[in-house]
């Protein structure tokens, strides 16, 4: 058994962040065999062109883990297995969230930085010479 959700995320994650490198995306080809070919959520993720597609595909990827495990009996020698490949996938989910968290708060920051740029040049130019409400000592 491997762990799709991570190689189809790594997949999606490699072209919207634009990484060439061939051996890796291979790699996880490889790791997701004949998981590419069928419809469904890791096929979505794998090819993800965005990050807003790499979420819901991920999302809709755990859906079906959460599904398998729950469709999984008692008994069942792969259940271990499937649990702790859901913690892993949940710690995964988290780290994503909080990445794209991190991306969207530097996003707003440069909004703020280049507003601010503007109060200390409200003319535009750039003389050298900070407007005088932004000069040391005033």
């Amino acid at each position: 058994m491997s762990c799709h959700e991570i190689a189809a995320l790594r997949l999606g994650l490699m072209q919207v962040l634009g990484i060439q490198n061939e051996a890796e995306r291979l790699h996880e080809v490889v790791e997701l065999g004949d998981a590419l070919e069928k419809r469904g959520p890791l096929r979505a993720l794998a090819s993800a062109r965005d990050l807003e597609g790499v979420c819901a595909s991920y999302a809709s990827a755990l859906s079906e883990l959460s599904e398998r495990i729950a469709r999984a009996g008692s008994h069942d020698p792969k259940l271990p297995y499937l649990r702790t490949l859901s913690v892993l996938t949940k710690k995964v989910e988290l780290d994503l969230r909080a990445q794209i968290d991190a991306l969207t708060r530097f996003w707003r920051d440069l909004e703020e930085v280049h507003d601010y740029v503007h109060e200390i040049y409200p003319d535009g130019t750039s003389s050298g010479e900070p407007s005088s409400e932004h000069r040391p000592g005033k």
